[in-house]
């Protein structure tokens, strides 16, 4: 399961950041994950929760964000949502030159951190369609 090993990536990419600004804590993070990445959304949160305990990054929130895959036709330049399967023929031409424009995206795109001399600062809001916490 690739997702533990992403999981650990971004708590270590994350508690390193936080750590290097001497936060307190992590409130939330915030994930883009491209549909065709090959991530499983709940196998993702799942491993978070494993791979955050006893860090810095423990008792966050993980909030993914599903990016569409895209492609667009080389020779017609038409722009699509691929879908899953993906849909590699042109609606419009039917041709079979197209390039990816989106979709396999994996990329942190907000942390939200506690700074230790702010005492009962409100935790930020979650903006993005799937959270959990590292708690749960």
């Amino acid at each position: 399961m690739h997702e533990m090993s992403v999981a650990l990536a971004v708590v270590d990419q994350v508690e390193t950041a936080a750590r290097s600004r001497g936060a307190g804590g992590v409130d939330s993070i915030r994930l883009e994950v491209g549909e065709l990445a090959g991530i499983v959304a709940d196998s993702l949160h799942f491993c978070f929760a494993l791979a955050c305990a006893g860090t810095l990054v423990e008792g966050a929130e993980l909030i993914t964000h599903t990016v569409p895959g895209t492609a667009r036709c080389e020779p017609c330049a038409q722009v699509w949502e691929v879908g899953m399967p993906p849909r590699l023929l042109c609606p419009g031409c039917g041709g079979a030159a197209v390039e990816l424009v989106s979709g396999r995206e994996l990329r942190i795109r907000e942390v939200r951190w506690t700074d230790p001399a702010a005492t009962g600062a409100p935790r930020g809001e979650p903006t993005t369609e799937k959270s959990r916490s590292c708690a749960e």
